[in-house]
């Protein structure tokens, strides 16, 4: 499927709502805030987007499977949608990365687009060293990334940035939202490789990691978390550290390279513990290392109940605990549960480091959830930091979709 970049002369016709929406900031405009429909389009394609009055608000990508009607890419009338349009695009979405990355080998690995906080909708482009990882959840993204595939390539090889594999993992359920099916496969053109073992090794502060690409978790490794778990790693010299759902355990090898005397790492998955326990070994730090497979809460827990905790400082970085508003609520109460039974658990003077990584667990929900859990574990905690994702991930404040990541350090006193 490739869309033609000259858009078509339909013309959507939307609500009063959506009209205010979109003149406020946010790019889209959901099927049931459609009004009226003029002119022939394809599916996929782009199309104009009017006030009833007939006012030019934006051009955006058309799909007709989506709840999200319309995403819109510009507002700009003059605009003209051809290959130097997208190539401009790609320029200043790289151009910020190289600005807001701390050095080198941070823009080494990074997101480079980051869907509609770069104005590429539903598109998200991850880099690790020479491998370009991609996700594309947009029909209109979708037909025209062949394009912004060799747009992209081109714009880092001009920058003296080598890149030899661009794989895609289109392996996501909410594709289908789309009317797309699911996919993982190489990219081939521009001299790429499509015949890799789907590894590649990264440097992130310090600490060396194996990805897998091929079938790790979302496009193979976290990169949202890069200077959080810098953060983590001044606070955790010379303490004991447990670190929670650990996953790859990032977070636990930051804590070790930083110093801390040592560390436990826990995950549900066995899978997951032994890609943490071969990272440690990668990096040397397996003499202040264990790792433990087993179910967090039944751990702390247990811990609980048995009065002993053998930590002063304690991570816990969740998966998700809602994808959606209607299940906000029973996902407070297990964040709640989990914070509460951590701060039972750290001495005075003890070190908490806790995150969401759910929009939809806004900012303000997730602070009250703090308060109740440290008046239910009868402690006082003093704010050390309060971060966010790290800046390759930008947030619009006009779209609260971009703005997912809380991130808060305590000290228990």
């Amino acid at each position: 499927m490739e869309i033609q970049l000259t858009p078509s002369m339909a013309v959507f016709k939307i609500s009063e709502k959506a009209e205010k929406s979109l003149r406020a900031g946010h790019p889209w405009v959901f099927a049931e805030e459609v009004r009226a429909v003029e002119g022939e389009y394809e599916n996929g394609a782009l199309v104009q987007v009017r006030s009833m009055k007939g006012r030019f608000l934006g051009t955006g990508f058309v799909c007709e499977q989506s709840k999200i009607r319309v995403r819109v890419i510009s507002t700009n009338a003059n605009d003209r949608f051809d290959e130097a349009f997208w190539a401009r695009r790609i320029k200043y979405a790289i151009d910020y990365r190289r600005t807001v990355m701390a050095s080198d080998a941070d823009f080494a690995c990074c997101r480079l687009i980051f869907g509609e906080a770069d104005s590429f909708p539903g598109l998200t482009v991850d880099r690790f060293g020479p491998v370009i990882v991609t996700q594309c959840l947009s029909r209109g993204i979708e037909g025209i990334k062949p394009m912004l595939y060799r747009l992209l390539i081109a714009d880092l090889r001009a920058r003296g940035e080598r890149i030899d594999v661009l794989y895609e993992r289109n392996d996501v359920k909410i594709r289908e939202l789309e009317g797309l099916e699911q996919y993982t496969g190489f990219w081939a053109g521009d001299g790429l490789l499509t015949d890799t073992d789907g590894t590649v090794e990264i440097v992130e502060n310090g600490v060396r990691y194996t990805v897998d690409y091929f079938t790790g978790q979302k496009t193979g490794f976290f990169l949202d978390q890069k200077y959080n778990r810098a953060a983590v790693a001044c606070l955790a010299r010379g303490r004991r550290v447990l670190d929670c759902f650990t996953h790859t355990g990032a977070f636990a090898l930051n804590a070790a390279a930083g110093g801390a005397a040592h560390v436990t790492a826990v995950d549900v998955s066995q899978h997951a513990i032994d890609c943490a326990r071969a990272n440690a070994e990668r990096n040397g730090l397996t003499e202040r290392m264990d790792f433990l497979c087993a179910d967090v809460f039944a751990l702390l827990t247990e811990m609980g109940e048995r009065k002993s905790c053998d930590y002063d400082m304690i991570i816990l970085d969740p998966p998700a605990f809602t994808k959606s508003r209607d299940t906000v609520k029973s996902a407070i109460r297990g964040y709640r549960e989990i914070n509460r039974r951590a701060m039972q658990l750290l001495p005075r003077g003890g070190y908490l480091a806790t995150c969401s990584c759910s929009h939809f667990m806004r900012d303000d929900y997730f602070r009250a959830m703090l308060r109740e859990a440290a008046a239910d574990a009868q402690v006082t905690l003093r704010q050390i930091e309060a971060r966010q994702q790290s800046p390759d991930h930008p947030i619009l404040p006009t779209v609260p979709e971009t703005d997912y990541l809380k991130f808060y350090t305590f000290q228990v006193v």
